[in-house]
Parts: structure tokens; C-alpha cells; sequence
């Protein structure tokens, strides 16, 4: 009798052993997923302040020197679209029709750098 009382209390423990390692994957899954988001908004955040910098100092040069003013504003229209892409594309993200948007998770994709080598 005390053998089978045994066993069956070993045999609950190891559906508890179970179901806790269930419960550790699916915490892991969250954690993982938790510091993917963190990522992508500290560089998100890095990436605004840098041009909230670059705002702010054309802001503060601006009066000054309408001319070089111009001529800047001509240099960033000529390929802004196509340098947000690649920069973009280089902070991890897809630029391809296929999975526009999407996390790249360190991968390169043939779509995205096809449509990035077209001139």
C-alpha cells in the first residue's frame, strides 16, 4: 500500500515538474519578445534624439545662412526617400513589398536588398 501511495505522489510531482517547465517556456517566449520591443525602442528613441539634434541645430543656424540653407535642402531632396529606406533597412527592418515594416531579426532579405540595389 505505501508503495503505491509513493508512486502515485512521484508520478503528481512529475506533472508538476511539467507543467511548471510549461509555464518557465512561455515566461522565457515573453521575456524574449519583452526585450525585442526594448530594443527596437532604444534604438527608435536614439534615432529620434539624433534628429531631434540635427532639427534643432538647423533651427539655430538657419537665419544666418540662407544660401548653405538652400543648397541643403536640394542635397536631402535628391535621394531622401531611398537614404530612409536603406537606414531603415539597416536598423532591422523589411523594405520590401513582401514584408514591409516587419523586424528582420538580423537576416539579411533578398526583396529588400534587390529593391535597395535598383537605381
Amino acid at each position: 500500500m505505501k508503495d503505491r501511495n509513493f508512486l502515485d505522489t512521484v508520478m503528481e510531482f512529475e506533472q508538476q515538474l511539467e507543467s511548471m517547465q510549461k509555464q518557465f517556456e512561455a515566461l522565457k517566449k515573453f521575456v524574449a519578445l519583452m526585450m525585442e520591443e526594448h530594443q527596437t525602442l532604444q534604438m527608435e528613441n536614439h534615432h529620434l534624439r539624433t534628429r531631434l539634434e540635427e532639427v534643432l541645430s538647423v533651427k539655430i543656424e538657419g537665419p544666418d545662412e540662407p544660401n548653405a540653407e538652400e543648397e541643403k535642402q536640394e542635397i536631402i531632396d535628391v535621394g531622401e526617400g531611398y537614404d530612409n529606406l536603406a537606414r531603415l533597412y539597416h536598423e532591422g527592418y523589411h523594405v520590401c513589398h513582401v514584408h514591409f515594416g516587419s523586424s528582420r531579426k538580423g537576416e539579411d532579405c533578398l526583396f529588400c536588398l534587390s529593391f535597395l540595389n535598383k537605381q
